[in-house]
């Protein structure tokens, strides 16, 4: 079996050469697409998951040798999350090569965030198979690149940081408050305010509500400098 064209292209952004082509068929063909003749990529998703968790468990320990379990755990799920290998597969526009069903194509698949971080692990799951844990992890860490070397940043998440600021001035938790909702079902976009009880309130938009949320929440810590 020979990788057509995009899919080669594909190889190269990722820097793995397929010795079972296959292999990346199956991970990048989604349910939508799926068949008895042609299986697709929720297996290799499973195992994709476990991979990356173990190479950045492991890129963890390395990167800091004193840090406790407590701050280790905030780090590895935001480096394992959804939306960090959804993040991943748009800069290697895994979207593009992506094989959809004719309904999942039309509903814009390629740029849905569960979609995109799915196939990416069963991408790391491909190689894995074609050549190893070592492959698998000389991948991964190339394209997650800097994020392990920042992810304290990223890891403090935003709703904990606010609730903690609130309640530090004997204040209520913070509420979160769905101002408005746009766009097709397919993809909608959430207007999320945070709110403090003394009034004090911050508003975000993004593609999902979880992700406004956090958004609201940092924009209203950067304003009460949090």
């Amino acid at each position: 079996m020979k990788l057509s064209a995009d899919l080669k292209a594909f190889s190269g952004r990722i820097g793995h050469d397929f010795a079972r082509p296959d292999l990346l068929i199956r991970a990048l063909t989604h349910g939508s697409f799926g068949s008895d003749t042609r299986p697709d990529n929720q297996r290799l998703e499973f195992l994709g998951d476990r991979v990356l968790g173990l190479v950045m468990a492991e890129a963890l320990l390395a990167s800091d040798k004193s840090a406790s379990e407590g701050q280790l755990a905030p780090r590895y799920n935001a480096l394992v999350r959804k939306e960090t290998c959804a993040d991943v597969a748009r800069e290697v526009d895994l979207g593009g090569v992506l094989k959809l069903g004719r309904s999942e194509m039309l509903s814009g698949g390629r740029r849905k965030q569960a979609l995109l971080g799915d196939a990416m692990e069963a991408v790391i799951a491909a190689v894995y198979l074609d050549a190893g844990f070592d492959a698998a992890r000389d991948m991964v860490l190339r394209l997650w690149g800097k994020r392990v070397e920042t992810v304290e940043a990223d890891a403090r998440d935003a709703k904990t940081s606010l609730q903690e600021w609130a309640q530090a001035r004997g204040m209520q938790p913070p509420r979160y408050i769905e101002k408005g909702r746009e766009g097709p079902d397919h993809a909608p976009v959430f207007t999320i305010e945070a709110r403090l009880d003394n009034g004090e309130a911050e508003t975000a938009r993004a593609p999902s509500k979880r992700v406004a949320e956090q958004a609201a929440a940092k924009a209203l810590l950067d304003r009460l400098g949090g």
